[in-house]
């Protein structure tokens, strides 16, 4: 009997060693190196190991739709350059981590809810807080700020859809990055100055204040303008 109790003491100790590792896993912290978009941030952690994080249960405008650089702009104004820590809940398609964005008594998943810079996306949306975000949301739309403050705001993944179709003439509009010393091109990874004939290319929509958080954030300088 004895034996027994120990061998079950042992079990359920080892079960609760193996949870905490688990969710030490499921935590990454580090500094903000480079903003995507509203909702998709770069975090470089102390091993210089770079995450790609989208934010968990919510959806920004697509960059290119009304509102779409203001809440990159938000998101950037919230943690560009700051350290935070991302409570992991998925990994998506891409390979990207999904998460909650937190920076000292504040989730940037929240803020950008409450400011009227997201949609809560209630399709992805399925823990014991996501109820509170629909409400941040229901909040900001009675408040008509931020995006609330059209009549008719198309939601992110209508757009995209209509976009895929070449229905929706906001869809085909010409995508313009914000403004920025350097533009970082997402799919070469390659970055410009502004007087570069490739600045304002179709995936030049990173975006960086000095040379120095384009190279930390994996980008290579172009060899034409050569920032």
């Amino acid at each position: 009997m004895t034996t027994r109790r120990a061998v079950l003491f042992m079990c359920a100790l080892f079960s609760i060693l193996f949870i905490n590792l688990a969710w030490a896993a499921d935590t990454i912290t580090g500094k903000v190196v480079s903003i995507a978009d509203g909702d998709t941030i770069t975090v470089l952690d102390s091993s210089k190991t770079q995450h790609k994080i989208r934010l968990y249960g919510i959806d920004c405008p697509e960059s290119h739709q009304d509102f779409g650089q203001k809440a990159k702009e938000f998101t950037s104004g919230l943690v560009f350059g700051q350290n935070v820590e991302v409570k992991v809940m998925d990994t998506d398609r891409y390979g990207r981590s999904v998460g909650v964005v937190s920076i000292g008594s504040k989730t940037l998943n929240e803020e950008l809810l409450k400011n009227g810079m997201a949609w809560y996306y209630g399709q992805y949306c399925k823990t014991s807080f996501c109820s509170q975000w629909s409400q941040y949301q229901e909040d900001a739309k009675n408040k008509k700020i931020g995006l609330w403050s059209m009549a008719n705001p198309t939601p992110p993944w209508e757009f995209r859809r209509a976009g895929k179709t070449g229905s929706s003439t906001e869809a085909t509009t010409q995508k313009t990055p914000q403004a920025g010393a350097y533009h970082g091109n997402t799919s070469s990874k390659v970055f410009h100055q502004s007087n570069c004939d490739a600045y304002s290319c179709k995936n030049c929509t990173d975006v960086f204040q000095n040379r120095d958080d384009a190279v930390k954030a994996g980008y290579k300088p172009c060899g034409k303008c050569k920032p």
